[in-house]
């Protein structure tokens, strides 16, 4: 495992891609390519937990208003994500569907958790990084691999950097563990998952 020293800098101060955040990370995402049979054991369960939260929510007004939002925007040839809570006959454009499901996932905070500097909930993750692969036809194995890379790029942040001493929501880590992950399962360049983070 690699280590970094995260700190600021100065405005205005140019710092070299390659020493910051962001490409180490990207450089990360990029690299993973296997995983143990027990960690792919751990991301089912992982799945397994998002959805027995979410079909618990799947009544609550919240979760109501995000699937009918969702409904909207039907994908046009039928080859995107699926809805909680709708039949698997229709899917859905991919960032609807990543936003309905990720509202009935972190619905009743109910989910796994992480607590280190800050506190997280890595499995808001996967909703997204589920619904760009049902979109893309990623493969079990590039989906898995996300995951992981999502989960390490999320606990890392959580770890190191506590976003609430500067009155920022912890969930501002999920961005970049979302975009990590996507980019391990899409098999993006070091560069293009970097410009996405």
């Amino acid at each position: 495992m690699k280590h970094l020293t995260v700190q600021t800098h100065p405005e205005g101060e140019v710092l070299a891609k390659e020493e910051q955040l962001a490409w180490n990370i990207a450089a990360m995402a990029a690299a993973n390519t296997a995983a143990d049979d027990d960690v792919i054991e751990m991301i089912g369960n992982r799945f397994i937990d998002n959805a027995a939260v979410a079909i618990a929510a799947i009544n609550r007004p919240a979760v109501r208003h995000a699937r009918l939002l969702a409904l909207g925007y039907p994908h046009p040839a039928n080859r995107g994500s699926t809805l909680l809570g709708v039949g698997n006959g229709r899917t859905f454009h991919c960032e609807w569907a990543a936003l309905a499901n990720g509202v009935a996932v972190r619905e009743l905070d109910m989910h796994d958790c992480y607590l280190a500097a800050d506190y997280s909930h890595p499995g808001d993750t996967i909703p997204a990084i589920l619904a760009v692969a049902q979109q893309t036809g990623a493969t079990g194995r590039d989906l898995a691999l996300a995951v992981l890379t999502a989960y390490e790029t999320q606990i890392s942040l959580v770890t190191g950097i506590c976003l609430h001493e500067h009155k920022i929501d912890h969930v501002a880590h999920l961005a970049p563990a979302i975009a990590a992950g996507i980019g391990t399962m899409l098999q993006l360049t070091v560069e293009q998952i970097y410009q996405a983070i």
